[in-house]
């Protein structure tokens, strides 16, 4: 009995043993992780991207080398390499922006202005500068294959303009590179049209055909209002008045109507307003209308041309074309 005694007091003392080295190897783990606290940094880059580790490293150097990350020959890093990271968790990664001084062999051989000679200082500017954007030409010919031909601006030119946003580096106040960040364009260029057209022969009906084309001259540098008309034409004989009446081959404007420079529009056109039409510019009057008449069925969007002949009118017919409205 007694022999069975000891061995159970035995294997009771191995239990408790077995414990406490369990509770030592527990209170030690414990100590351990309080001495290594879990951090969680921030490291941002030199492009200005950043990453968030988790980490119980306590230096600078430790925590990029856990996260494999290597500094480059031309970076620096805050806080330094050895020191323990600050209270805000951050790494910061920048460019070294002076160029390191060249330190002669001998030392007693550099002055004190050479050293600061060998500094470079790197600054960075946005500069905004305004430009102009050059107009075009564009030239139409609506001349007459081996005709005299006279050039004639129907439309001025106008250059427009744009503001243009540069990032500018410096080093030593002496600008080395600029780099174009934005365009804004401020007004749109206008574009200058020349026509080439048949210069006017001698006809019947030179002298109004020569006052249609002087209108070009008026409205030199005004912008005209682009637009497609539906264009028709019509003769005293298709007014409604006989060749008796007093009135016939008389315009609204009172002015006895003439092909190549009567037309009438619509009301929303004034009288006088002078008109462009390209695809007459080969005819006497090289394409310049003045509005004189009115007519029951003409509306804004149509305009109906006098010409001498009934015959004319019927030729023409009617059509969808290009109109300058000055």
């Amino acid at each position: 009995m007694k022999l069975d005694d000891n061995i159970s007091s035995l294997k009771i003392i191995r239990r408790i043993i077995a414990i406490s080295i369990m509770l030592i190897i527990i209170l030690v783990a414990v100590v351990f992780a309080s001495k290594n606290d879990i951090n969680y940094i921030t490291i941002r880059f030199t492009d200005d991207t950043q990453i968030s580790v988790v980490t119980t490293k306590v230096t600078v150097r430790e925590i990029l080398e856990e996260n494999n990350i290597e500094l480059l020959s031309d970076e620096k890093v805050s806080p330094g390499l050895d020191e323990p990271i600050s209270s805000a968790k951050l790494i910061e990664i920048s460019k070294v922006t002076e160029k390191p001084v060249v330190v002669a062999e001998e030392e007693t051989n550099v002055t004190t202005e050479q050293i600061l000679g060998s500094y470079v200082t790197v600054t960075e500017k946005l500069v905004t500068e305004q430009v102009e954007i050059p107009f075009e030409t564009i030239t139409k010919d609506v001349s007459q294959t081996g005709t005299d031909t006279v050039d004639q601006v129907l439309q001025e030119g106008k250059n427009g303009l744009k503001e243009i946003k540069y990032k500018v580096r410096y080093e030593n106040d002496v600008e080395v590179n600029r780099t174009v960040i934005s365009e804004t364009v401020l007004e749109q260029p206008v574009d200058k049209i020349v026509q080439i057209s048949t210069k006017v022969v001698s006809r019947s009906s030179y002298y109004r055909a020569s006052s249609a084309i002087s209108l070009g001259e008026t409205v030199q540098g005004i912008a005209p209002r682009v637009t497609t008309m539906n264009v028709s034409a019509y003769t005293a004989s298709t007014c409604g008045k006989p060749s008796s009446d007093p009135s016939y081959g008389k315009t609204a404007s009172g002015a006895r109507a003439s092909s190549w420079y009567t037309v009438a529009a619509g009301p929303g056109i004034p009288m006088g307003t002078i008109i462009y039409i390209p695809y007459f510019a080969s005819q006497p009057n090289g394409g310049w209308f003045v509005v004189e008449d009115r007519g029951g069925a003409i509306t804004n969007s149509k305009l109906d041309i006098y010409m001498d002949t009934l015959s004319e009118c019927l030729n023409f017919g009617r059509r969808n074309l290009e109109c300058y409205v000055y």
